[in-house]
């Protein structure tokens, strides 16, 4: 322990200035004091450094849990996605089912709408031909009937006298006339 007192009362006397030389003394040499330095650095600094390591430990321990955060809430929104993907796709396929049987429904009342109007147009054809052909009987009939009448008339005008055609038309008028008694 004498020895390291006297080094240090040695290092504290300076040699004069201009001498140079050899320092054979292993104690004030540079290896001794680099020790010394480095001995109080790893003592002091050790505190210093064990601090700044564990505030390194530190943050990538933090920055490791928040990366496992988000990667849990990055899987939790994946899950959510194809739960709703799994959704979608059954209510797509539920809209597409439903759409086919409402096409076929819809394609079956279209079907079934034309049918009967077709059938209401065939009713009002027919009805339209019996109409026009009810129509043209009749006017055929007219017709027939007036030529009758004018081929009559003609007869009884070439037929009948002055004298024939008053007494005609006198039974005629009695006729009319009883006819009309009775129905009072």
């Amino acid at each position: 322990m004498k020895n390291v007192t006297d080094s240090f009362v040695f290092l504290g006397h300076w040699p004069p200035a201009g001498s140079f030389g050899f320092n054979t003394d292993i104690l004030a040499t540079n290896p001794i004091n680099l020790s010394v330095v480095l001995g109080v650095l790893i003592f002091f600094g050790k505190g210093v450094l064990s601090d700044l390591l564990d505030n390194r430990k530190q943050r990538i321990l933090n920055t490791i849990r928040n990366s496992e955060e988000l990667r849990d809430g990055a899987i939790e929104q994946l899950e959510k996605a194809r739960d709703r993907l799994r959704k979608v796709e059954m209510e797509a396929e539920q809209f597409r089912v439903n759409g086919y049987s409402e096409i076929e429904r819809e394609k079956w009342n279209l079907i079934n709408s034309t049918s009967k109007t077709l059938e209401q147009l065939e009713n009002y054809k027919n009805e339209t031909i019996q109409f026009e052909q009810q129509r043209a009987i009749n006017q055929v009939r007219q017709r027939v009937f007036q030529q009758a009448l004018q081929g009559a008339i003609g007869t009884l005008n070439s037929c009948l006298s002055n004298e024939l055609h008053l007494r005609t038309i006198n039974a005629n008028i009695g006729m009319f006339g009883a006819m009309k008694e009775i129905t009072d």
